[in-house]
């Protein structure tokens, strides 16, 4: 969507767990805020803004660490982040202290990665999960 303006230009997400937003949206040339590319939905906006040109591929690498609760379902350390956009860190050990909107609410058990559509077209291609 390279001739959109703001939440039109390729709107989607990443959600770690289904609980934490990355923005994926064509950024391109923008001061980045916590809702552009890279940014931590409502929680943090990526340190720098490493969107590449509009049709151009992005790659993204994610090391993410769930948060901990305790027996009684009390969280007792909050999630970490660490991510790369297109090679370079945007959120280095980022502290999540709540999760964003739109999917699932925190919480103990496991969760997803999901990738949202708003209506824009996206691609997603060669997605890998490892766990630690």
């Amino acid at each position: 969507m390279p001739h959109a303006v703001g939440q039109a230009r390729g709107n989607s997400g990443m959600y770690l767990q289904g609980r934490y937003e990355c923005q994926i949206l064509d950024s391109f040339g923008l001061e980045s805020k916590n809702h552009d590319c890279g940014g931590i939905y409502s929680i943090a906006e990526p340190i720098v803004n490493m969107c590449f040109p509009p049709l151009a591929w992005q790659t993204y690498d994610v090391d993410f660490t769930a948060a901990r609760y305790d027996p009684s379902g009390q969280k007792t350390k909050n999630a970490r982040v660490t991510i790369k956009h297109n090679g370079v860190v945007i959120h280095d050990d980022l502290e999540l202290p709540h999760g964003t909107p739109g999917k699932h609410p925190e919480g103990p058990g496991p969760g997803i990665l999901y990738l949202q559509g708003h209506g824009n077209p996206v691609v997603f291609r060669n997605i890998w999960a490892v766990k630690r």
